[in-house]
């Protein structure tokens, strides 16, 4: 037998309040403050409707009153915003030689972050053991602003299965198989999301950075290895399995390099720290003389991007030659992937934006010459805002979007 119709009223009922419920977070997102009125028309809903949602906002102590807007005639009104004391969210990553995880409370601010410095040698247990040590003391740092847990994320260089939240393969870390949901839900009982480290930072400079506002975004997260994210129509592009944004492994070089991946002249043996390294150690052991050698005091382990770009600016030939050589490779690989997607914006993120001054001129000469016109007429390359923030930053925009989405449904961890 059919359920009555009255149940379906019931259901879509439901379902209509929290989009509504969803649709007011974001609007409160991105405007606040913001008073009731100004919400009811933006959004189209009637104020009756405007002011129910938000009491149950304000008695979930996701939304609070922040004061009164006098600026227009008449009666002033009271203003909204999201309030910063509805709970913490807290965001790791994962990176080839480090490790970071900040806390933030639900007004998107950084309230306590630690970062360090990390050896493969470690080995895959030791590493994930220090991880869920920063994570519990970033939930525990007695700074005044403990309160309840709304989520953890993390993000790792590798393809990652988002239904379960395991890492399927690193080639980086050399990682297989891991399954970090698993792990960080039986250690923290509270929604946990992973994915690629990329796709969070892609997420996180559309949501607070610099790809606000633009809706056809190509992030692209240059470290150890290359990674990349797509914003398409505002949202995350996943691909068929999940997989889209790896960037990194097209091949630029058939007979090229030898990559992690088991591929050969994929684009990140190119275009990478370890290429820009590459390129420099050759160099000298082929007998060009570099002030790097100074810096590095005969052992080339404690080489960095860094000292690269002080040697860059001091005028060092080898360190030119190298940040030339692979700007040339960047802005080519851009290239193709403007004229294949046809972003409005492209974000340079991971370590190799620090040396985004020198580059950004190389990439726009790479872009006029190699992808078309009409396509370079409508792009602008920048420079991530968060850096090597980015991937942490965009953790926690993914589980600002789950609340975003179902607020009414969200469940506290207290702490």
């Amino acid at each position: 037998m059919s359920p009555p119709l009255a149940h379906f009223r019931t259901g879509d009922q439901a379902l209509v309040r929290e989009i509504n419920l969803s649709v007011i977070m974001n609007y409160l997102r991105q405007y606040a403050p913001i008073s009731r009125a100004a919400l009811a028309e933006m959004t189209g809903l009637n104020k009756t409707t405007v002011s129910s949602l938000v009491k149950e906002l304000i008695e979930h102590q996701f939304v609070h009153e922040v004061g009164l807007n006098s600026a227009h005639v008449g009666r002033p009104s009271v203003l909204l915003e999201l309030n910063p004391d509805a709970g913490c969210i807290v965001s790791g990553e994962i990176g080839v030689d480090y490790i970071s995880v900040i806390r933030a409370n639900f007004a998107a601010e950084i309230v306590w972050r630690h970062q360090e410095s990390i050896k493969q040698s470690l080995g895959q247990q030791e590493i994930i053991r220090r991880l869920l040590d920063l994570f519990h003391q970033s939930i525990e740092s007695g700074d005044g602003t403990r309160g309840n847990l709304l989520g953890l994320a993390l993000g790792v260089p590798g393809l990652v299965d988002l239904d379960s939240g395991k890492l399927l393969f690193a080639p980086n870390l050399k990682w297989e198989n891991v399954p970090l949901r698993d792990i960080l839900s039986r250690e923290f009982g509270v929604p946990v999301f992973v994915d690629n480290e990329a796709n969070m930072a892609a997420l996180g400079e559309h949501f607070f950075g610099a790809a606000q506002g633009h809706n056809e975004v190509l992030y692209i997260s240059i470290g150890v290895g290359l990674g990349g994210g797509i914003i398409q129509g505002g949202r995350l592009l996943r691909g068929a399995t999940g997989f889209a944004g790896e960037f990194g492994h097209m091949t630029m070089e058939v007979n090229g390099e030898r990559c992690n991946c088991g591929n050969c002249g994929c684009w990140e043996t190119l275009v990478s720290q370890s290429a820009l390294f590459r390129h420099i150690r050759r160099a000298v052991e082929g007998g060009q003389h570099s002030v790097l050698e100074d810096m590095v005091k005969d052992d080339w382990s404690q080489l960095s991007v860094p000292m690269i770009v002080d040697a860059v600016y001091a005028g060092d030939r080898v360190a030119i030659e190298a940040l030339e050589q692979v700007g040339h490779y960047l802005g080519v690989g851009i290239a193709s992937l403007v004229n294949s997607f046809n972003p409005d914006l492209v974000v340079l993120g991971g370590i190799l934006s620090l040396a985004g001054g020198f580059l950004l001129p190389i990439i726009d000469a790479e872009l006029r010459q190699h992808a078309l016109r009409w396509n370079v007429d409508t792009v602008q390359v920048v420079l991530s805002r968060y850096g090597l923030d980015a991937c942490v930053m965009g953790g926690m925009a993914t589980v600002y979007q789950a609340i975003l989405a179902q607020p009414g449904s969200v469940e506290r961890q207290a702490v």
